[in-house]
């Protein structure tokens, strides 16, 4: 697993027509678009791609269509998490794993557990997931934060818990982590923003929202810093932090289906209760995908 979730990982866009039904064309042209720019794995149903607003039928077909549309390509990891411990254990028993590499699994949220709970939680996912598991932590998102000694203490309890997608955006907890880890789990930068900083501090890469439209720089930026070379990879990400901040300021993933539509990859739609950015977030878009 270190060698399929090591580098750049995307967290891809489900496209939408107008009438609200899924665009598997859109969404073939988004998966060519990423196979040239040179992606290391993607990342299915997860938050940037609304897998909340999906039946189960129509998550099915979307991940069946990546691993047809791929042909194998690439690794793929499936979002499925849940604050339900006893529903993501069903979710798992009746889903296909043939062809999945991992399961990204976000922490429970809106009820709120103890680090006990989330700790009981995880261990008991790992007891049935049939493929290996990437904690999620984003307490923005969930109002919960997996703590740095629960996350250690999953990765040394449980050997299919293999990686943690930090985006808590607290760089002392990641380092935390870093330093306490087994040598065989990996940090992987949930934050566009914090990408060479989390690499820099022993991280093995992203699961980025950008790369959906700028895959090959991105690229170049995680290549840089596994090689050590921060200098460049700061001068490559520089180049990005207001694409970045423009992408979240008015919500994910209406920010990034605002740039795949100016760049025409897909239509602009997204399913309530989001909605597209404002006119103001979206003129500024506009602005600097033409600048890059």
């Amino acid at each position: 697993m270190k060698d399929k979730l090591t580098g750049l990982g995307v967290a891809i866009v489900t496209p939408f027509r107008s009438d609200g039904s899924t665009d598997f064309p859109a969404l073939g042209r988004l998966l060519d678009h990423l196979l040239k720019g040179g992606v290391h794995y993607l990342v299915v149903l997860g938050t940037t791609g609304e897998a909340v607003t999906l039946s189960a039928d129509e998550k099915k077909a979307v991940v069946d269509y990546v691993i047809e549309h791929t042909e194998h390509r690439l690794p793929i990891v499936v979002g499925v998490g849940g604050n339900n411990t006893h529903n993501v254990i069903d979710q798992m028993r009746h889903f296909d794993f043939t062809h999945i590499d991992a399961i990204l699994s976000v922490a429970p949220y809106y009820n709120k557990p103890t680090p006990r709970g989330l700790f009981e939680h995880y261990r008991t996912l790992s007891a049935t997931s049939p493929v290996p598991i990437i904690l999620y932590n984003v307490p923005g998102r969930t109002g919960v934060n997996i703590p740095a000694s629960v996350t250690v203490e999953l990765a040394r309890a449980c050997r299919n818990i293999v990686a943690v997608k930090e985006a808590s955006g607290d760089l002392a907890q990641i380092m935390h982590i870093a330093a306490e880890k087994p040598d065989d789990f990996l940090i992987i930068s949930g934050d566009d923003m914090l990408i060479v900083p989390i690499m820099a501090a022993g991280g093995a890469g992203v699961i980025s929202v950008a790369a959906n439209a700028y895959p090959a720089p991105f690229r170049r930026i995680i290549d840089a810093a596994l090689a050590g070379d921060y200098a460049a990879a700061n001068k490559e990400h520089f180049r990005f932090l207001r694409l970045i901040e423009l992408l979240f300021t008015d919500g994910n993933p209406g920010g990034i289906k605002a740039v795949l539509s100016e760049m025409g990859v897909i239509e602009n739609h997204l399913r309530l209760p989001l909605v597209s950015v404002n006119e103001q977030v979206l003129e500024e878009i506009r602005k600097v995908v033409k600048e890059l």
